[in-house]
């Protein structure tokens, strides 16, 4: 006769293996959350290491850097009348002595004194002595400014500085609100059609006949 050990026999576990097995279990927990711990990187809110301070603030940036922006546009612009004299003569050799080189066409700054006209969406057609009738020429002064003037006027600021194209894009928008800010607010545009006004800022050359006049000073005469 055979004799065969029970299955309580075979799977028995003396109680001081189970007296080891509670104790290591917490040890490898609290070694784990150490381990944890210390490969954890604590970000303070505002610290440079903050996401929210690291993403792209286009107001801060036209806020930056339009000063320097409208200092070069007002440094560089040329009378109206010249500059259309000059286009009408060599559209290439005025972009090249006066303009910006920008996408299809190129970004030119302007400075005159002229009439402004019927408005639609705050932008105001403009007479100005010396420059023909043949050419239509507009001044947006918002609340809305569109395009992308005064970001490409400089020629410094360019797309591989931006993390992808809506960065750029918001760039441009940035600026346009922050010289928005700081040069038409308070414009009382319901009363401006038919006053003196004089302004410098840049437009985008594509059409010789077509200005759009993106302003970075405005002085309505008295």
């Amino acid at each position: 006769m055979t004799t065969s050990a029970t299955p309580s026999q075979d799977a028995r576990v003396s109680p001081k293996g189970r007296g080891k097995a509670r104790f290591v279990l917490p040890l490898c927990a609290v070694a784990l959350l150490g381990a944890i711990a210390l490969d954890t990187k604590v970000v303070h809110v505002g610290s440079q290491d903050d996401l929210r301070v690291q993403a792209f603030n286009p107001d801060s940036f036209g806020t930056s850097e339009f000063p320097r922006i409208r200092d070069a546009v007002l440094a560089r612009a040329q009378p109206a009348g010249d500059l259309a004299a000059a286009i009408a003569a060599d559209k290439a050799a005025a972009i090249e002595a006066f303009g910006t080189k920008a996408g299809m066409g190129a970004v030119m700054p302007v400075t005159l004194t002229g009439t402004l006209g019927d408005a639609r969406s705050g932008v105001f057609d403009l007479t100005v002595a010396g420059v023909p009738d043949t050419i239509k020429l507009r001044v947006q002064t918002g609340p809305a400014i569109n395009g992308t003037d005064l970001r490409d006027i400089t020629g410094d600021i360019a797309f591989g500085q931006f993390t992808n194209q809506i960065e750029y894009q918001d760039a441009g928008a940035g600026l346009n609100r922050a010289m928005a800010a700081e040069v038409l607010q308070g414009l009382e545009r319901d009363s401006l059609s038919g006053r003196t006004v004089t302004l410098t800022g840049a437009f985008t050359l594509i059409n010789p006949r077509n200005w759009m006049i993106t302003p970075v000073a405005f002085e309505v005469q008295p």
